[in-house]
């Protein structure tokens, strides 16, 4: 019977000692660590508003050269890369029909004159001298056009670009020359709206091309679109540049700056801009009273490694500089600095 009792009491000193433990185990706390991280001091400073815009280069006048009718070419002046000057003879088209509109122009002289004659002496009715001045008037016309289709001449002092037929060949729709005028060049960049009320003729500008590094040319606005493109919110504006040593040609890729003046913004390391994912979005974590806070921001130039901030953080704010992949907005830190 006495070891009967001393097993009654087995599980109720088993359970006090679970309980114990488990106390015990509630007693002890984790303490969470914050997560480290560096800041920098922003301040702000004068930053050039210089904007880059992209274009290809034209020739300054593109013309085409060719007839008015489907005419045999009797001989080709000049070749493609050959200088041209204005009124220069670039073309001599087969002149069969030229020859025949003359004796047609010449026969109909006569005739007026015939008919002029008997009309001052009254031979003839005002209307019959009225229909055979206008057959020769017709006349007249119709050889000016065949001269003037027969030598084509360059209207502009340029470049020859282009050549579509052999000597003999037909003329068949597609311009025997191309023309093209590169002193000067110009360029048409879009530009946003925003900066609609900034740009003016005459203002300079810089060029770089691509195929001579950084190398710059000197640019003028010469055109300023009257209108926005609602579909971009830009405006075009053409850009001429001298080149009067022809190193610019038609088709080169060009980089344009534009300088609106200085203002200025807030400063920022490279290191502190954070990309959201899934949108063009940028955002700098702000470090205040222990606690970070995520600033969305609107970025202005890269220059080197600092970005310039047009809005979204003050000047003399503490930004973070790494760290942030494991920070959330509002969350406490320990700077490291």
């Amino acid at each position: 019977m006495k070891t009967s009792n001393v097993f009654k009491f087995i599980p109720v000193i088993t359970a006090f000692a679970l309980v114990s433990c488990a106390g015990e185990k509630k007693e002890t706390t984790t303490v969470e660590e914050k997560v480290k991280v560096k800041v920098e001091t922003v301040h702000k400073q004068e930053v050039e508003q210089l904007s880059e815009f992209t274009a290809t280069v034209q020739a300054n006048i593109t013309n085409q050269i060719a007839p008015q009718s489907p005419v045999r070419i009797q001989r080709l002046h000049v070749e493609i890369g050959d200088h041209v000057g204005t009124g220069q003879l670039l073309v001599t088209m087969d002149d069969t029909n030229l020859k025949q509109a003359k004796i047609q122009m010449d026969n109909q002289e006569l005739e007026f004159n015939r008919i002029d004659e008997l009309y001052k002496v009254g031979g003839v009715s005002k209307s019959a001298w009225d229909a055979q001045k206008t057959a020769l008037d017709v006349s007249r016309t119709a050889y000016k056009n065949l001269q003037e289709n027969n030598q084509l001449l360059s209207p502009v002092t340029g470049i020859i670009t282009a050549r579509n037929y052999d000597n003999g060949d037909m003329y068949a729709g597609t311009p025997v020359y191309v023309v093209e005028q590169i002193r000067p060049v110009k360029l048409i960049v879009n530009v946003s709206e925003s900066f609609y009320t900034q740009v003016k003729k005459g203002m300079d500008v810089t060029v770089k091309l691509d195929v001579y590094d950084d190398e710059t040319f000197q640019g003028k606005v010469y055109l300023v679109y009257p209108t926005i493109d609602p579909s971009t919110r830009t405006f075009a504006v053409e850009i001429r540049i001298n080149n009067n040593d022809e190193r610019v040609r038609p088709g080169m890729f060009a980089r344009v700056t534009m300088d609106f003046g200085i203002l200025q913004h807030v400063v920022v390391p490279d290191q502190a801009v954070v990309k959201q994912a899934g949108s063009g979005d940028r955002y700098v974590y702000v470090y205040k009273n222990g606690t970070v806070g995520y600033n969305k921001v609107e970025l202005g130039r890269r220059m080197n490694d600092r970005y310039e901030v047009v809005s979204g953080i003050e000047d003399n704010d503490q930004v973070v500089v790494t760290g942030q992949n494991r920070l959330t907005n509002g969350m406490q830190v320990e700077v490291v600095n």
